[in-house]
């Protein structure tokens, strides 16, 4: 746009014969951006809390829950039998027994320290009760030290309190417990659960996540050699690409099949619990994105609306311009640019109002701070929705005739 400096002057009187609607544009403008701008950083950061990696096989996993009833239940014989059947069955890669499953919202936690005793400082961490074919199973890998061997692993019967000697941590809690030196040198190094209980390190995995998807300390995961003697449990199958959904029937009506004295129940596919433990989260980002759309809309309805009235008061001396000699380019640019100086009295006051907002969701719902060019951001996004919504009725005042003049009303 090619502004004529001498044009300014004129047109912020223009403004000013009619403030009421200038303002209330200006301040539509900024309460746009403030909204739109923090609404686009929550959907960002919600997001990438949706694509974080859970560290297992969720394409091709499932899980099912045996509960026994009865005086003649057999949980330890029935879980071997079962777990047999499971593992024998074509298209599974292999299954495990496991007390919680990943991103699920429901699991067990300890905290954990490095020397014994109260008052020390620890980290929280989730426990998956496990057996030597969990690796396997959940696609994990040990990345340092060994893995479970099958003289590792122990029957855990209701009211055990204490814990195996040896276990499996992923790589971020390591380096969490052992900030000062090297993961990798957390093997064999001895942490201590319930402040005095010693559990050996015997390796480190990758990564499996916790149960809750809203933990901030989602990586934080210790996996303990040990089968539950319940007389509730929880498989965790893990299949061949592609044969998940045909297995998870298959599977249970074979448990169901095998043994009367329980009842097989809660069959889910991993991506499915994924999906729910973060449907708040998906439909957060639906509300904020049918609400910046909306405002969006309402606030280029109302620089339209604004920009229409303006040229409808002004047609005589709109004409009369054109009657002097004024180009049509000269007309657009007249509007466009009394556009522009209210989007930006607008887009200024929002930059205020954003950062005020943001450090309120800092404080309140301890969001992370809204980063630097966002702001400029949606400066210029607001700047830009202002100049298409004004061009439309700036070309009609560009279309007048210079005879209306000449016309008497």
């Amino acid at each position: 746009m090619n502004i004529n400096k001498w044009e300014i002057g004129p047109i912020f009187r223009a403004l000013m014969r009619n403030k009421v609607g200038a303002v209330l544009i200006a301040i539509q403008i900024a309460v746009t951006m403030t909204i739109i701008v923090n609404s686009i950083f929550i959907i960002i950061e919600r997001s990438k809390l949706m694509q974080r990696e859970s560290g297992i096989d969720d394409a091709n996993s499932f899980y099912i829950t045996n509960t026994g009833f009865g005086d003649e239940f057999d949980s330890k014989a029935t879980t071997i039998a079962d777990l047999e059947l499971i593992r024998n069955t074509p298209g599974v890669i292999d299954a495990v027994q496991i007390n919680a499953i990943p991103n699920s919202g429901s699991g067990w936690s300890m905290s954990f320290q490095t020397e014994p005793g109260e008052n020390k400082e620890d980290q929280g961490a989730a426990i998956y009760m496990v057996d030597e074919h969990a690796t396997k199973a959940l696609d994990i890998e040990v990345i340092a030290g060994e893995d479970f061997t099958p003289s590792d692993v122990r029957w855990r019967e209701n009211g055990t309190r204490d814990w195996p000697d040896t276990v499996l941590i992923t790589k971020v809690l390591a380096e969490s417990l052992f900030p000062d030196t090297p993961w990798q040198e957390a093997v064999g190094k001895t942490m201590y659960i319930s402040q005095t209980e010693p559990m050996i390190i015997k390796g480190i995995v990758d990564k499996i996540q916790a149960p809750w998807v809203g933990w901030s300390d989602l990586e934080h995961s210790v996996l303990t050699p040990e089968i539950t003697q319940f007389s509730s449990t929880r498989y965790f199958i893990r299949t061949q690409a592609g044969e998940r959904d045909r297995l998870m029937p298959e599977i249970e009506e074979a448990l169901a099949s095998a043994n009367k004295q329980r009842i097989i129940r809660g069959l889910r596919s991993v991506e499915e619990t994924r999906e729910r433990s973060y449907r708040g989260d998906a439909a957060m980002i639906k509300i904020l994105s049918t609400t910046m759309v909306i405002l969006t809309i309402v606030t280029a309805l109302g620089i339209v609306g604004l920009a229409s009235f303006s040229v409808n008061r002004r047609k005589k001396q709109i004409g009369t311009r054109r009657a002097l000699g004024a180009s049509q380019s000269a007309i657009v640019r007249y509007f466009m640019l009394e556009n522009f100086l209210i989007s930006s009295v607008g887009v200024i006051i929002g930059a205020v109002l954003t950062i005020g907002l943001n450090m309120v969701l800092v404080n309140v719902f301890s969001l992370p701070s809204l980063d630097w060019y966002f702001v400029p951001a949606g400066m210029l996004v607001l700047w830009l929705v202002g100049q298409i919504a004004v061009f439309g009725p700036a070309k009609k005042a560009a279309n007048i005739p210079p005879a209306l003049a000449t016309r008497t009303v």
